[in-house]
């Protein structure tokens, strides 16, 4: 299979709710990147983290292997730091191989559940 997606992606849109209603990590409030990778060969891809009122964080280095798919929870990226909970902020994901990225939030601060998902903008 022919390699499908883009090698610069952006997620303008970031906010990771600071508590959740739901039991388990299953629904705990969170934000992921799913990344789709058709390549023949692993996806190394650095993620930069902006935020409105200070330097950016990152970069944070994840690798997809290849024909396969990763979920990322925001929540999870630990190093070199962690993002904030309750901010704004918005990713812009480098990858050295084309990669396809959605966006998807989970928002259980209420009984009823919210779930956003979109496709990210491909840079190039």
């Amino acid at each position: 299979m022919n390699p499908i997606g883009r090698t610069r992606w952006a997620i303008a849109e970031g906010y990771l709710p600071p508590y959740s209603t739901g039991d388990g990590r299953e629904l705990a409030s969170h934000e992921a990147a799913c990344i789709l990778n058709t390549a023949e060969r692993d996806a190394h891809i650095a993620i930069t983290i902006f935020f409105k009122d200070r330097h950016p964080a990152g970069p944070f280095h994840v690798t997809v292997p290849a024909r396969r798919t990763l979920h990322l929870r925001f929540n999870d990226l630990s190093d070199p730091e962690r993002i904030p909970v309750g901010t704004e902020y918005a990713s812009i994901f480098e990858s050295d191989s084309p990669v396809v990225v959605q966006h998807t939030r989970l928002d259980s601060r209420q009984a009823e559940l919210a779930l956003l998902s979109t496709i990210a903008f491909r840079s190039n």
